[in-house]
């Protein structure tokens, strides 16, 4: 992968999205990337209305974004003094402009909530779009009711899928660059009721060894390219993948979930288990997607 792809956030100066333009400033030092401040607008009529661009003339950027963008930028440099930072405004939806973006990024980090270029955030189209159909990894920041533990485990769950692998991987290389434990969980429904004691023994043990196995097999696909990363597997019973993983987030630094999956992931990342980790998660949220050959 090209060593020139930046790290990119989406910024329109709410709180939330100046909280993700710091975890994006973190990551860009920690993978020696460039940042892009990127803020999205639209023609202030616009917004889905189909309106002909030749009536109205073809919306421009605004010294104010520019300004906001600017002392942001000298924030996050004042801070992270080893940080390139560059600032850009991008005609277009928001959502549309990230995943765009996404297509020649390392990393595209968004917050959970925005005005202006980036309303809706997270729960509305654009935190849907740019976390489903990013061409990179997709970092979700939710502004923290409790500080993260700086240094908290990176936690993925583990399926057999191959989106789930792939979860894994980026999860380990996190782990790896923050110096910090790996938790690979397994979720598994609890026993249902009324079963023989027998039936139930066996089904208890089947559930058991398979865990295991599915664990075991993803700290070994990992264990080549970081010989020495503590990982830590954790076999789960609980009534849902989502309830379990929101659960451990709290005391996490990271969560990792891959874009689709199947088994106790089914669904991901149109489904339950994504939607409610990154809404609900106590900890940022990063979305797995491959890289994609750029333009």
């Amino acid at each position: 992968m090209p060593m020139n792809r930046p790290v990119v956030v989406g910024v329109d100066g709410s709180p939330s999205s100046l909280t993700a333009a710091e975890h994006a400033a973190r990551a860009a030092v920690a993978r020696s990337r460039p940042l892009h401040l990127v803020h999205g607008y639209l023609h202030p009529l616009g917004y889905g209305v189909p309106l002909n661009p030749y009536d109205l003339g073809v919306p421009a950027p605004t010294e104010e974004a520019q300004r906001m963008l600017e002392q942001v930028a000298a924030d996050l440099t004042d801070r992270h003094p080893s940080l390139r930072a560059e600032v850009r405004q991008v005609a277009g939806g928001p959502g549309a402009s990230l995943v765009d973006e996404s297509r020649r990024a390392d990393l595209v980090v968004v917050g959970s909530r925005g005005v202006g270029g980036f309303a809706g955030l997270l729960l509305g189209s654009v935190s849907g779009q740019v976390a489903q159909h990013g061409h990179c990894p997709v970092l979700v920041v939710r502004p923290a009711e409790q500080p993260i533990p700086a240094d908290g485990p990176v936690l993925v769950g583990v399926d057999g899928s191959e989106p789930a692998a792939l979860a894994v991987r980026l999860a380990a290389d996190e782990a790896a660059r923050r110096d910090t434990d790996l938790v690979l969980v397994h979720v598994r429904a609890p026993e249902r009721g009324g079963a023989v004691p027998e039936e139930a023994a066996e089904s208890a043990a089947a559930g058991q060894a398979e865990s295991a196995e599915l664990l075991a097999g993803a700290a070994a696909a990992i264990r080549p390219d970081h010989p020495v990363l503590t990982v830590v597997e954790r076999p789960v019973r609980a009534g849902s993948p989502e309830q379990a993983l929101i659960a451990a987030s709290g005391g996490a630094a990271l969560v990792v979930v891959g874009s689709r999956g199947r088994g106790g992931f089914a669904g991901l990342l149109l489904g339950s288990v994504s939607q409610a980790l990154v809404q609900h998660a106590h900890c940022p949220v990063l979305v797995a997607h491959r890289y994609e050959p750029a333009d």
